[in-house]
């Protein structure tokens, strides 16, 4: 199955742990106008709850992702673990 490149450079959040190299995770992404859930593969294990990049589209419904945090939120003060 070809590329979704519609996918590429798109956030999300995980909904099942990665794993890094020992397996994916899912990932729910906003595109599209919506939302679509995808297989994600990283290289690094990241948790559930952990907002994601898709960096690449792998075909069939999998995409590789890095670990995702806003720089706007540097600017308003909105360090997400503010407490």
């Amino acid at each position: 199955m070809a590329p979704d490149e519609d996918v590429v450079g798109c956030i999300g959040v995980l909904l099942v742990h990665t794993r890094g190299a020992a397996g994916p995770g899912e990932v729910l992404v906003r595109v599209r106008g919506g939302s679509e859930a995808f297989l994600a593969w990283s290289a690094e294990p990241l948790p559930k709850g952990a907002p994601v990049l898709v960096i690449e589209s792998r075909g069939s419904r999998q995409v590789d992702v890095i670990a995702w945090a806003d720089p706007l939120d540097a600017l308003t003060g909105d360090a997400g673990d503010a407490g």
